[in-house]
């Protein structure tokens, strides 16, 4: 066999590896990207007690996204921890009113899909050791109740150390963990998604804290201020779809926040410009790889949690209170490549 010969026949081989290559567990075809909202019942709305979020105004998207603990005993601005708080009944550490069931009851919801930040904060070597399996197989059970793609972000800002203080051994023989317990009980309708803070982590950082390719399945970070080029490399380099989990305009420069109150006709334009604009940049230039994103649709600078927080306390993101910015959401948002609330949305999220 000639040189010629080899390479043409390698070439093949790679093309055909490639073309080969499955989907990850709930990935949409090529070309489209699922879309989600929240992130507490205030900013996505459509229910009866919550008539002013994002779902009174635009369309329904692909998903929601809503939170929960492994944490029982830890305190948040006044409110206590049982453990799975905001699955069942209803949560507000701080940051909105949060209840999953509630989504699942609601006919608005009847075809989203399920986004969950699992928070084990001060708690991960206990889920290591196994003193909260209880916990995880009530989760468990409440995933496959949903009947609906559910993606789980496992520890979610795994590298936010400032806020989190995750201790890696521990953080990563709890989703070993979880993942196992998962398998047993056959929970088949869960994506296992692993969410960087989004800036800071190094390549080298990013594969300490990785749990492995067969515990994975998404890739995932946070947008704020800028795009994290670090995770899409690692991803990529994993062969993994990437989540972007959490994504609210952040304006920042020189260690200053600046006001992005989208109620102010002025600042939404800017942020427009300057935020949603090179976001919207980022999900083109790396669509490739970007299967999904979140947009939290929230009154930040009114929630105790973020009042006094430098980064969220000038951020009114509701996109809803803004006519021109509304007005350019819609445009992009009701192109193809966006997946909504349908029907047929399981189907395709499951290859058939």
């Amino acid at each position: 066999m000639n040189k010629l010969t080899l390479f043409l026949f390698l070439s093949l081989g790679l093309h055909l590896a490639c073309a080969q290559t499955p989907r990850a567990k709930f990935e949409p075809p090529k070309g489209k990207c699922l879309f989600f909202i929240g992130q507490d019942l205030g900013a996505t709305g459509g229910l009866d007690e919550y008539t002013n979020g994002y779902c009174d105004f635009f369309a329904i998207p692909a998903g929601v996204t809503v939170y929960t603990n492994l944490s029982p005993g830890d305190k948040s601005f006044g409110y206590f921890n049982k453990g799975l708080d905001g699955l069942k009944t209803k949560a507000n550490w701080g940051a909105g009113d949060c209840w999953a069931q509630k989504y699942l009851e609601d006919t608005t919801y009847a075809h989203s899909a399920l986004a969950i930040g699992l928070s084990m904060v001060n708690h991960e070597r206990k889920v290591a050791q196994g003193k909260h399996d209880e916990l995880i197989r009530e989760l468990g059970n409440w995933i496959k109740a949903t009947k609906r793609p559910v993606f789980l972000r496992i520890g979610y800002e795994f590298d936010g150390w400032a806020w989190n203080h995750y201790k890696k051994k521990y953080y990563l023989k709890a989703w070993k963990r979880i993942h196992s317990i998962f398998a047993q009980m056959q929970v088949t309708n869960v994506a296992l998604v692993w969410q960087s803070k989004g800036t800071g982590s190094s390549q080298k950082v990013l594969e300490a804290w990785y749990p492995g390719d067969d515990l994975v399945d998404w890739c995932a970070y946070s947008y704020f201020g800028n795009p994290d080029t670090e995770m899409l490399t690692f991803a990529r380099k994993h062969h993994k779809p990437v989540f972007i989990a959490e994504a609210s305009p952040v304006l920042q420069a020189d260690h200053l926040y600046f006001d992005t109150d989208l109620k102010k006709e002025a600042v939404a334009k800017r942020t427009w410009n300057d935020w949603f604009v090179p976001f919207i940049r980022t999900l083109y230039e790396h669509q490739d790889v970007i299967k999904a994103f979140s947009y939290i649709n929230t009154n930040w600078l009114v929630q105790p949690m973020w009042i006094t927080n430098p980064t969220f306390q000038k951020v009114d993101s509701r996109i809803q209170v803004s006519q021109y910015i509304s007005k350019k959401w819609t445009e992009e948002m009701t192109k193809p490549r966006y997946l909504k609330s349908t029907p047929a949305l399981w189907r395709l999220l499951e290859g058939e």
